[in-house]
């Protein structure tokens, strides 16, 4: 789902078709927005009837904008390959993360910006957002992240929120504005991080516990 219609196996008609209607689709977006109207003229670009179309995207616009999300992860892991994380710390990692994220959209830009529209309808947020979580476990991973427990969603759902307006900001403000607003984000973060590192906030339950057993069993002798 992440190959471009050149790179996908050549006998798996379904990955080239979805790549080719979406190419399809990024030509066409700047003109006709996203949506309904999109897909079906993407969708007869490639020669597909409507039964075709039903096999292939049955969520139409949404089957659409997951594929160009998925191509722009891939674009952004892509470009990471070269990028030394090892020898990052890691506020500078998720910064380039983001920043590389970020640029395999502005790739397609105007497509993105129709497709950011599409996904801030009320109807589209659930996908929006899951999307986001996508990229950032992606991102997270990179990083070299192997957390297993609640920090592992804690992490990504923190970055899902800076990426949304990252990447919305990305495509109508530029790309200076939309790397300061990241870098003013992940500097929120660790100070709130570093704040947090020293709270026992385990305590209040402790003492209501310990408070419990007395109660029950009767003070330590």
């Amino acid at each position: 789902m992440t190959e471009t219609a050149e790179t996908a196996p050549q006998g798996d008609w379904a990955d080239r078709t979805e790549q080719a209607v979406l190419d399809a689709a990024i030509e066409r977006a700047p003109a006709l927005g996203w949506n309904a109207r999109l897909t079906r003229a993407a969708c007869e670009a490639c020669g597909l009837s409507l039964g075709d179309q039903e096999l292939l995207l049955p969520n139409g616009p949404r089957d659409l904008a997951v594929l160009l999300s998925r191509r722009h992860d891939a674009r952004a892991l892509k470009a990471l390959e070269a990028t030394p994380a090892a020898t990052m710390k890691i506020r500078e990692r998720i910064a380039a993360a983001v920043s590389a994220r970020m640029e395999a959209g502005a790739q397609d830009i105007e497509a993105a910006k129709r497709c950011a529209g599409f996904l801030s309808l009320p109807t589209n947020v659930d996908l929006g957002f899951k999307l986001a979580w996508e990229t950032a476990d992606h991102l997270w991973r990179w990083a070299g992240d192997t957390a297993t427990d609640q920090n592992h969603y804690s992490k990504r759902a923190i970055l899902g929120g800076i990426l949304i307006p990252a990447l919305t900001m990305r495509w109508f403000d530029g790309r200076e504005a939309a790397e300061a607003f990241v870098a003013r984000r992940i500097e929120n973060v660790m100070a709130f991080e570093k704040w947090k590192a020293g709270k026992d906030f385990d305590a209040p339950v402790r003492t209501i516990t310990e408070a419990l057993g007395r109660l029950r069993y009767g003070a330590k002798a």
